[in-house]
């Protein structure tokens, strides 16, 4: 078979609506369930602890503790079985696969959340409109120099 065909027949399969995943969010999955001629929808709610794959075969783990028992599912994130996905916090974290979750228990276990955007850490600039340079060494005015 041709690739250019097998990509076409892919990218018509894609989900365009699938939001802004990362390893360490807390997601809730809404997988359909077929039983007999019903069909409903199971919420799957926990934190992704890895990705994997690319295009259609792209995949994430969502891991949850069920009764005291840690429970892993693997979602295929183009399946027509997963009906949406919903972020509900974001953790922070600095690995791309969270597996040494699957040791730690009770709060140990939970992730920090990320912060948004960096607006904590930058304070507003004064402006002041100057037509000359200071000096280095000068100081404002009204405020005492510091000799170093």
């Amino acid at each position: 078979m041709s690739t250019s065909l097998i990509q076409a027949v892919e990218q018509a399969q894609l989900k365009t609506d699938m939001p802004n995943l990362h390893v360490g969010d807390t997601v809730d999955v809404h997988v359909r369930i077929v039983e007999g001629a019903k069909e409903r929808i199971q919420v799957f709610n926990g934190v992704i602890i890895g990705r994997k794959g690319s295009g259609i075969a792209q995949t994430i783990t969502v891991r949850r503790i069920v009764a005291n028992e840690g429970v892993e599912r693997v979602f295929p994130l183009h399946s027509p079985r997963i009906a949406e996905i919903h972020v509900k916090r974001h953790g922070h974290v600095r690995r791309a696969k969270l597996y040494y979750l699957r040791e730690r228990v009770g709060k140990k276990r939970r992730l920090r959340d990320r912060r948004r955007g960096l607006g904590h850490l930058v304070q507003a600039a004064p402006t002041t409109p100057s037509a000359e340079p200071k000096a280095p060494d000068a100081a404002p005015e009204g405020e005492p120099v510091l000799a170093s």
